[in-house]
């Protein structure tokens, strides 16, 4: 019975490694497709930092913040709306918002 019990806590442990290891692969091949998107993000869906009194994700503070990004398939940025930007789309750096 132990060395079943053993054999089988051996396959579980090697399986959640092989689990743990492939995820970082899989988050780079996704960041690979993506990139940054200013002015998109909606109020508390920003993806990280979003300027001055913010920390993380989910902190931007009104829709489309001029310094809060989201990640977004790679081509899709200046082409995703948003109402604050100058040019009416998403931009790939922060920008001074238009009133």
């Amino acid at each position: 019975m132990n060395k079943t019990l053993t054999a089988a806590s051996l396959a579980c442990a090697l399986g959640a490694a092989l689990t743990i290891s492939a995820a970082p692969v899989a988050a780079a091949d996704k960041m690979a497709d993506s990139e940054k998107c200013y002015g998109v993000a909606l109020k508390g869906k920003n993806d990280c930092k979003a300027g001055a009194g913010t920390t993380c994700a989910g902190t931007s503070k009104v829709d489309h913040q001029a310094n809060a990004w989201s990640m977004v398939p790679k081509g899709t940025c200046e082409k995703t709306m948003s109402k604050t930007s100058p040019t009416g789309y998403g931009q790939m750096a922060e920008f001074k918002a238009k009133m």
